[in-house]
């Protein structure tokens, strides 16, 4: 029997899609439920999942774009499976060790991970080592069904040109005399932006011509943040089973903010200014895609806890492009963390209908002035990006203002407004 499996739906709004890449090779037997493929859209990325096992025939070419519906590959269940144990690797199929590879370390088995904001991810997992060379899994399976050595593919190659020697040579780690310059490369690599990255730039342009954005900005001390997580990480750790990071108090600081300043919680619809008595805050992920916007729901009423295990989970089903629609709609204002990656000062852009747009960036040990005397603290520049169509100068510097109290305070973040120590005596 011959099974059609056709492109599904990514939401509502979506009429065509882009085959990203195609995980298995023409001809290839595959399992029930094997990811086949990834479906790119303008807003997530989605797997192509194999409804029987079978022989796969490909029908789209990778960088295709089609409509929703339209068959893509056929599966051939008549066909038998090699070895009658295909796709298998050490009683696991592909799809498992995928899934267990994206998911994050229970506490009781490995040291728990640090919520990756932005962190990109690493695809060396998906390749092997034969012989000090990194060979694909399917390259691999294919030499292990014909019996074939390294030795061998490399004698079958008959001829090797310019551009293999160049590649050795660019390599790092690899040694090599005095460069030669006709040995030096004029290539250039051409290749079709992705639907996401295409959207990306359309909105990046949209927001520049459609909002005055603008953006202001502080400082913030953050040693009170640090001491608090080295003094509970392992306590954090041992009781939640996920580390403590800078990101969560940042949401909930925002959260505490945006209680006290609703125009910036706000956007605009047609004449009217609509203002969530809510905050879906999202959180930007960097992914080998694109920038992905993931957003934690209600993030108000969300302990540290709660946060960081969100952001962790958000991260991972974005990097392993298992995001949804769902996950990244909706969302009242965004936070992006470029300190990540040693920026020390940005001016983050809007991400549409969103008002504002706060950006952290990286901690610095710098001489400031403290009750007149100069001392050295870790320092974060903070930036808020905002549409002054909507928010005031004042609102806008009231804001971030209170962010940087919070933040140097903390233990403020208890409490939905004031200090502690007021409230504590009812002033």
């Amino acid at each position: 029997m011959i099974v059609e499996v056709k492109v599904p739906s990514p939401g509502e709004s979506i009429s065509e899609v882009e085959i990203a890449t195609w995980l298995v090779e023409e001809g290839e037997y595959v399992e029930k439920d094997q990811e086949l493929a990834e479906v790119e859209s303008d807003k997530a990325t989605l797997p192509l999942i194999a409804e029987e096992a079978g022989k796969i025939k490909i029908m789209a070419g990778a960088g295709e774009t089609v409509a929703v519906g339209k068959v893509v590959c056929t599966i051939d269940t008549s066909a038998k499976a090699p070895g009658g144990k295909a796709r298998e690797t050490g009683g696991k199929t592909k799809t498992e060790e995928a899934s267990r590879e994206a998911a994050p370390s229970p506490p009781d088995t490995a040291p728990a991970k640090e919520s990756p904001v932005t962190e990109p991810r690493d695809r060396s997992d998906a390749m092997a080592d034969k012989g000090g060379a990194r060979v694909s899994p399917v390259a691999a399976r294919m030499m292990e069904e014909h019996e074939l050595s390294m030795d061998d593919v490399v004698a079958g190659l008959k001829r090797i040109t310019k551009k293999e020697v160049q590649m050795v040579l660019d390599q790092p780690g690899t040694v090599s005399g005095t460069a030669d310059a006709n040995m030096a490369s004029r290539e250039e690599k051409r290749q079709k932006m992705s639907n996401l990255r295409r959207k990306l730039a359309e909105r990046l342009v949209a927001v520049r011509n459609e909002t005055a954005m603008l953006t202001t900005f502080n400082e913030a001390d953050m040693s009170e943040v640090i001491r608090l997580r080295k003094t509970y990480q392992s306590a954090f750790l041992d009781k939640h089973g996920i580390k403590l990071g800078f990101m969560s108090f940042f949401v909930k600081a925002v959260t505490r903010a945006l209680a006290s300043f609703p125009s910036v919680n706000s956007r605009i619809e047609g004449e009217e200014m609509v203002s969530p008595d809510y905050c879906d805050i999202g959180i930007a992920v960097q992914t080998d895609k694109g920038l992905m916007v993931p957003v934690i729901r209600n993030a108000e009423v969300l302990s540290l806890a709660g946060i960081e295990s969100q952001i962790l989970e958000l991260a991972n089903k974005a990097r392993a492009a298992r995001i949804s629609m769902d996950d990244m709609t909706g969302g009242t204002f965004t936070i992006t963390n470029g300190g990540v990656f040693g920026s020390l000062l940005s001016t983050p852009v809007l991400n549409p209908p969103q008002s504002a747009i706060l950006g952290m960036h990286n901690i610095v040990e710098r001489p400031v002035a403290v009750d007149g005397q100069v001392v050295i603290r870790p320092m974060m520049y903070i930036a808020l990006s905002y549409d002054h169509r909507l928010i005031d100068g004042r609102d806008s510097v009231s804001f971030l203002y209170r962010i940087k109290e919070l933040i140097e305070n903390p233990l403020n973040l208890l409490f939905a407004k004031g200090d502690p120590e007021k409230t504590l005596l009812g002033l």
